[in-house]
Formats: structure tokens, sequence, C-alpha cells
């Protein structure tokens, strides 16, 4: 049975409609540079932030913790796929995305101003704990409300368009991987504890307030406007809909175990095989514009051939590869090695992850579709995304090949989602 879905309203001519989804993927991709942004940056730094706000726990427990931060953000984001998923099928895309974008501005600002524990002692942990609170529910109504914003601003292309989610993901990583290459090869070890690992929060922060004037001047689409509202988004989803939340999450798997082996491979590559600071950086960087140039053409290709179809094949080649990558990659880890893995794993992130906003978009109705996304999408990167860093960091301490386990795993249980979104929900 196909989704519910509204039809979609006229937005006039062609060419004016689709000069209104470019607009809307402007407005929302700005929140989303904003978010990844943040959280690639968080992990790419990892090492220093250990150093500096859990310097008693030792390398080893220490980085776990860090990771473990980086992770309790995401036991906040159901909560904020709730508050701010329901409010953004209630109110409307645009006030759910300018509230997102101000929260997440702010956490930010903590991050890049967050005394070290050498300054104030065990309140500096405590500031990056609300600190990644806050980045973590503002980040839960993020996802759901800006593909809502993008597919019902597009009169067609809808995979096209949503694609630039993912596109802009990968210019946060590329941005956030060259951030981290020259900290670690341009800037002393000293500097760098002192004040320069400040530096790319501090970018960040120029994101915000671009984005929420930009997001403040656009108005809400044309499907939500045509729509009736129901009373209770959040209840009508918990009763009629849980089967296909639990379904898209499934669905997520792939796309944020991706990412996140991506963001976790610098500090991998530094602490587990000896190679130098600057090394795990060079291939993010190439993974960041191999999504960033590929999502968009592989939105074009999904619009033509349906999302399942190239998603089923990304999950089943990441599936076959993903053991000899990392058998390869630990028993001759060299930076030409490690290059090539981080690569494959952006090629398979582009493929995978570009046509999912669409595909989460066209499972759930115009009333609640806010809502649905914000919890399947979120329900999937807490548990299959948001603490493999943490634990991949403890895992890896037993065997250097658990990543590929881990990823496998994860492969494996999206297979089983995509075949359910295709033959129970319609979505071909």
């Amino acid at each position: 049975m196909s989704s519910p879905a509204a039809a979609t309203p006229s937005t006039g001519t062609d060419a004016a409609g689709r000069a209104r989804a470019r607009r809307a993927v402007v407005a929302a991709s700005m929140g989303n540079a904003l978010e990844w942004f943040d959280i690639i940056v968080y992990a790419f730094m990892a090492p220093v932030i250990q150093k500096l706000f859990f310097p008693a726990l030792g390398d080893t427990l220490g980085l776990v913790v860090t990771f473990g931060l980086f992770g309790v953000s995401y036991l906040i984001r159901p909560l904020g796929a709730i508050v701010l998923g329901s409010y953004g099928d209630r109110r409307g895309r645009k006030a759910a995305l300018t509230l997102t974008i101000a929260l997440m501005t702010f956490g930010v600002a903590l991050m890049a101003f967050a005394p070290t524990y050498a300054t104030i002692g065990i309140a500096a942990p405590l500031l990056i704990v609300v600190s990644r609170l806050v980045q973590g529910f503002s980040a839960g109504g993020e996802f759901g409300s800006a593909t809502a914003f993008m597919t019902e601003n597009s009169p067609d292309r809808k995979a096209f368009y949503a694609s630039w989610q993912v596109a802009t993901q990968g210019a946060s990583m590329f941005l956030a991987a060259t951030a981290g290459f020259l900290l670690n090869t341009v800037v002393s070890p000293e500097t760098l504890l002192a004040w320069a690992w400040r530096l790319p929060f501090v970018f960040g922060l120029l994101i915000g307030p671009i984005g929420l004037w930009i997001r403040l001047h656009m108005d809400d689409t044309p499907e939500f406007l045509a729509a009736e509202t129901v009373d209770s988004p959040l209840g009508t989803t918990f009763v009629r809909h849980m089967p296909r939340v639990l379904v898209a999450a499934m669905c997520v798997g792939v796309a944020t175990m991706s990412v996140y082996l991506i963001t976790y491979l610098p500090t991998f590559a530094q602490r587990n095989l000896g190679l130098p600071p600057w090394s795990g950086y060079a291939g993010a960087i190439v993974a960041g514009l191999i999504a960033l140039v590929g999502s968009p053409f592989v939105g074009r290709l999904a619009d033509r051939v349906g999302q399942t179809r190239i998603m089923l094949t990304a999950a089943l080649v990441g599936l076959v590869v993903a053991f000899p990558m990392f058998a390869l990659l630990t028993g001759t880890p060299r930076v030409s090695t490690l290059i090539v893995a981080e690569i494959i794993l952006g090629a398979l992130m582009a493929a995978y992850f570009a046509p999912l906003p669409s595909l989460l978009a066209a499972m759930f109705p115009v009333q609640i579709r806010t809502t649905g996304m914000s919890l399947a999408y979120n329900i999937g990167v807490t548990l299959l995304g948001g603490f493999a860093p943490t634990v991949l960091a403890w895992l890896v301490t037993y065997d250097l090949r658990a990543p590929s386990f881990y990823y496998i795993g994860v492969a494996v249980l999206s297979i089983v989602g995509l075949v359910l979104a295709r033959r129970v929900y319609g979505q071909r």
C-alpha cells in the first residue's frame, strides 16, 4: 500500500515552481550544513577535546567518554523529533526550521567558547554535555522539517532537490576535514591545544545568522498550506503510522553508519594504526567532495529509476566490501590505503544517502510528515549511527576489523527495511 500523501498543489509555471524549489534548497541547506559541520568537527577534534576536557581519564577511557558525549546528543534527538516535528506539522515547516537553526547556533556557541578543565574544573565537561544536548535536540527536528520543506516546495524532481540535504553534508564534511587537516599540519600541537581547536566552531557560528535570516524570509510550503492539519500529529503518528516509522528507521542505517565511520577514521588512523594525524583528514576531504558532487547526480537518477533500487544496490556493495576493506587497511596500514577506504565510504554515502530524504518524505502523509520523518530518521541515527564511534573506540581494542562487522550488521538491517518499504509501502 502506498503512502497516503497529499497530492502536490499547483505551484504555478514550471519555471516559477523550480525557482521556488531552488530557494527552498538554499534555506533548508543552511541549517543542515551547520548541524553536520558541528557534528563532524566535534568527532574530528575528539582527541584534542579529550585532552582539554577529560585529562584525568587517560587517553583510552577519555576518548571513549568524549565519543560517549558525542553519542549523548543522540539520546535527546528522539525528544527533539517529537517536539519539533509535531511543531512543524502544527505551525508549519518554516516555523520549525527557524527554531531549529536558532537552537543550533546557541549549541555551537557553547562549544566554541567553553572554558577547559584546567580553567573551571568539572564544570567544563558539563558545559560540553549541555552543548551536545542542545545540538541533539535541535537536530532532532532539523532533518524532518528541512526535507519536508524541500520536497513540498518541489513541483517535480523531488529526489534531486532533496538530495541536496546530503550534498550539504558532503560540503560540511569537506570543510570540517579541511579544518582538521590544516590544524594538524600548519598549527603547532601547543597552539592547537591552546586555542586553535576553537576556530572551526567559531567558523560554524557564521552559518547560523545567515541561515536564520534566509529562513525568516521564506514562505511556507504549498502542500502544508493546502492540507488540513491534525490536532495531534504525534498521536496520529503513534496510533496509525508506527510501522512506517520503524521501517523508515531501518532504511536510515547504511546512510548514518557511512557518515560516522568516515568521521571516526581519522581518530582510528591516528590512535590504532599509527598513521600521521593528517592522514584521516585527507581521506575525509575526498569523501566529502564525493558526497557533495555525487549526491545531486544520484538524486537525478533516483527520480528516474526509484530510490529503493539505488539504495539496495549501494547497501549490497557495502555489505560485500566492508570486511576486505578493513582487513586490507589494518593488515597494511598505509596512508594510501586509508584514503582509498574513505573514498569507497564516500561513494557509498552518496549512493545510499542521496535518495533517502525523498524516500522518507514519500512514506508519510503531509499532515504528519515532519513528525514521522523526524522520528524515523532520529531513531535510526541514534540506534545505528550516533553511538558507533563510542562502540568502535571500545571494540577496536579487541579487533581492529571491528568497524567492518558493525557496518555489515547495519547493512543487513537496512536491506530488510528497504525490502519492506518496497513490498509493504509501495516505495518502488
